[in-house]
């Protein structure tokens, strides 16, 4: 089944530095029926102006993944780390027994976003953070793969990541819980993978969804078809009971996607 959540229809909140939609129900007086998708609690869509963002603020036993659509995000936390995190990246954050992060704006435009939590499978454990650079890769009409890291943020090469060196077009794993089938994905504590590819107009992939058959995807950017439903920028998409998705752009396309379970 496919419960497509258009862009328009979404719980919203507009705070001036902050404006943010919701694919998820986060407070009682939220839609119902954008309730959680396994493990998947959160999906925001947060804009963030430019000199804005997060004070220090502490979460625990959340997986907490940030996909970073347009501009540069700045980030803090207590256990020292530091990082710049630019569109194509991706940041997660396991906050285990406890962590104090701040996030900002660190560029000269809007900051854009998706903010992704999950439950973790367990609570507890040591806080973690890490990032990756995927840089998005123009899929190309013999079906070469978005999200290849071919060039690192510094132009290095970044063999460690996920490919698709077959040239087969495909979605690529960018954080996964996992760990053994998922090699160079950034890991995660939680029974969940985040997926990224890039489509040419009138490209389609065929994905096959793992053994729970749930998923939950957002069109970045661009204008698709998924078996047979058509969906808009911004767009979500609850996919359950679903074992194959067949996906065709209708223009240039940017995809993002949680399999949970």
């Amino acid at each position: 089944m496919l419960a497509h959540r258009r862009a328009e229809m979404l719980d919203s909140v507009d705070h001036g530095w902050l404006r943010a939609k919701y694919h998820f129900q986060v407070s009682p007086a939220g839609n119902p029926a954008h309730r959680a998708l396994g493990p998947l609690i959160v999906w925001n869509d947060d804009e963030i102006a430019v000199d804005g963002g997060f004070p220090f603020h502490g979460h625990r036993d959340v997986e907490i993944i940030t996909y970073v659509r347009q501009g540069v995000l700045g980030h803090r936390d207590t256990l020292g780390s530091e990082g710049t995190i630019r569109a194509g990246d991706v940041q997660v954050m396991s906050a285990g027994t406890g962590i104090r992060h701040a996030e900002f704006n660190k560029g000269d435009v809007p900051l854009k976003l998706f903010q992704i939590w999950l439950k973790p499978r367990a609570d507890g454990g040591k806080p973690h953070w890490d990032t990756r650079a995927f840089p998005k890769a123009k899929v190309i009409s013999s079906g070469a793969n978005g999200f290849n890291r071919a060039n690192g943020a510094n132009g290095s090469v970044g063999s460690d990541a996920p490919s698709s060196a077959d040239g087969k077009g495909r979605f690529t794993v960018l954080a996964s819980g996992y760990y053994a089938s998922d090699e160079g994905a950034l890991p995660i504590r939680a029974d969940a993978r985040l997926l990224g590819t890039t489509l040419a107009a009138g490209e389609t992939v065929r994905h096959t969804l793992g053994p729970s058959r749930s998923a939950y995807l957002v069109v970045a950017a661009g204008r698709i078809a998924i078996n047979g439903e058509p969906m808009g920028p911004l767009d979500g998409v609850a996919m359950t009971d679903v074992s194959t998705a067949e996906i065709t752009a209708f223009e240039d396309a940017e995809l993002v996607m949680v399999e949970t379970g």
